[in-house]
């Protein structure tokens, strides 16, 4: 019987490479929209760019007037929107392995064909898996950035906030104001009560934080029964305005122990930042302000001696 000759695997992992590089070639290369759409999908991680690359391959076969993506993703809102909506429109869940991922609109004047519902459902499908990838890199950057208790953003979130403001200061001239707020007495609590009730009274504490200020301004637990309040565009007089809203709103609270009730009052530090002043300092002076307000009976605000001398 004659011998059939075998190939070398040198020569067979060759021709593996070659094909490899064609492949690849051919990828990067292919003008078919949903091959360009998932190459372009691939090479990132932001979910606001994505939208923006959909909406321009989904464009380029089936016009649209107005597309909408709407999510919420870490008990946040996540909405991005292109174009202006017409008459007729189509919705789209986008569902993955049970997990919901958003939902979709497109809209324009003249109604869709069932071809074009078609090809707009084979985009989607192409469009899921790195759609999922983003919302999950934007869960997971979010937990980073929470405090686990309150639910509200944490020391990083505020380092990485106050470093925002400083530049967005130095470049623009804009204004921006830290509150920040100590729990009177709170070690007391702890130690009278435990720790699971005083865990109850920071939870409590964050919420009405957050109802005492604008949508604008962020709250962040600095640390212990301490929080930070950051203003944008908010000048001395205001922000001491706020602190003191902040102050009545956290006097609301009111935790019932069985033969006896917690109330809790709070003192308030206040900074504007000065022009070239960097994070750092700026904190300092806030964190100068309400140790003044601690020292001078607490249940009061305080303003920066930089800005203000009492």
């Amino acid at each position: 019987m004659k011998q059939i000759p075998t190939i070398p695997r040198s020569a067979q992992n060759t021709h593996k490479l070659a094909t490899l590089l064609q492949t690849h070639k051919h990828w990067s290369e292919s003008p078919d929209v949903l091959t360009r759409l998932t190459r372009r999908l691939s090479t990132t991680l932001s979910l606001e760019i994505q939208m923006g690359v959909l909406a321009e391959e989904m464009a380029s076969v089936i016009p649209f007037d107005c597309m909408t993506y709407r999510h919420n993703i870490a008990s946040r809102d996540f909405v991005y929107a292109t174009g202006m909506g017409g008459p007729h429109r189509c919705d789209y869940r986008l569902n993955l392995e049970g997990q919901f991922y958003g939902s979709l609109t497109f809209s324009r004047k003249k109604r869709f064909t069932e071809k074009e519902l078609e090809g707009i459902e084979l985009i989607l499908s192409a469009a899921i898996c790195p759609i999922r990838n983003a919302c999950m890199y934007i869960t997971v950057e979010q937990a980073a950035l929470t405090d686990s208790l309150t639910g509200v953003p944490n020391k990083r979130a505020m380092d990485d906030a106050l470093e925002r403001a400083t530049s967005l200061g130095n470049r623009h001239g804009q204004e921006h104001s830290l509150i920040l707020c100590d729990l009177d007495r709170f070690k007391a609590i702890n130690d009278q009560h435990g720790h699971v009730v005083g865990d109850h009274v920071l939870q409590l504490a964050a919420k009405e934080l957050q109802k005492a200020i604008r949508t604008s301004d962020e709250v962040y637990r600095f640390g212990g029964e301490e929080f930070a309040i950051l203003l944008p565009q908010t000048n001395e007089s205001d922000s001491r305005a706020v602190a003191d809203r902040i102050r009545h709103f956290m006097s609301t609270i009111v935790v019932n122990c069985g033969e006896s009730n917690i109330h809790v009052t709070t003192s308030c530090g206040v900074a504007m930042r000065l022009q070239d002043e960097d994070a750092g300092q700026w904190l300092a002076r806030a964190d100068e302000a309400l140790y003044r307000a601690k020292a001078g009976g607490r249940n009061c605000t305080r303003v920066s001696a930089a800005i203000a001398s009492n």
